[in-house]
């Protein structure tokens, strides 16, 4: 699938920016650990490079964890839906999508659109799944707490590691069922939407790991842009 390609192309490149991290750098000002209410964000704040969102990080390891409302859940799962980062990524899947004529979806403008609309569901669907409805209904904390400490390759291994683990609102780690399920129901769903030929087990297993692998590359972004933004951005 041309997508996993794309997105181990992202992830190498991600991972030799972060293998060029200073260690020991002191943690960046926290401020994802305070409830998103009580925060209002610049567009660089909560923008990697300046252009991924980032809004369910908490930067500080030394944070002391409070829990956030069920409205709070879903405002993340709403910004990393709806960032316009999201839409322009959505636009270049889908124009590679109709070039490789991927999904039975034709071709010309109709085709792009379908591809388009599918892709964005896709991602939506997923994101307020594991962000906003599971984490409020199971009582999991939908954001990434970040390690900040220790080599690289244990720091990387503990962002990847964070897709099967995560908090609950009481402050302990558990299985992450938010993640898992979600992105499980997520891909189940896109049988409603995708041809009948691009149904089926085997598709619907690609997506779900496809989800979880992305989510999983991106924690460990996530995990080294402070480091990154200090040392290119001075910051």
């Amino acid at each position: 699938m041309i997508s996993m390609r794309i997105f181990f192309a992202a992830a190498v490149w991600a991972g030799i920016l972060a293998a060029q991290a200073p260690e020991g750098a002191d943690p960046a000002p926290d401020v994802s650990a305070m409830p998103l209410r009580q925060f209002s964000p610049t567009w660089d704040d909560k923008h990697i490079f300046g252009v991924v969102p980032n809004y369910a990080t908490v930067e500080s390891p030394e944070h002391i964890y409070s829990p956030i409302t069920a409205g709070e859940k879903f405002k993340i799962a709403a910004h990393d839906s709806f960032d316009p980062f999201n839409w322009a990524l959505t636009g270049i899947y889908a124009a590679v999508y109709q070039k490789e004529n991927e999904y039975a979806f034709g071709q010309g403008a109709q085709g792009y659109a379908k591809r388009y609309g599918a892709t964005f569901a896709d991602g939506a669907i997923s994101t307020y799944l594991s962000e906003g409805i599971l984490p409020v209904l199971l009582h999991e904390d939908p954001r990434y707490f970040r390690l900040g400490s220790g080599s690289k390759w244990h720091r990387a291994g503990y962002a990847m590691s964070r897709v099967l683990v995560t908090r609950t609102d009481g402050g302990a780690w558990r299985f992450n069922n938010s993640e898992i399920e979600g992105n499980m129901i997520a891909a189940g769903l896109s049988n409603l939407y995708y041809p009948s030929v691009n149904r089926g087990l085997g598709m619907t297993a690609e997506k779900f790991g496809v989800n979880v692998i992305s989510d999983a590359g991106f924690n460990v972004l996530k995990e080294f842009w402070p480091d990154m933004r200090r040392k290119i951005l001075h910051r």
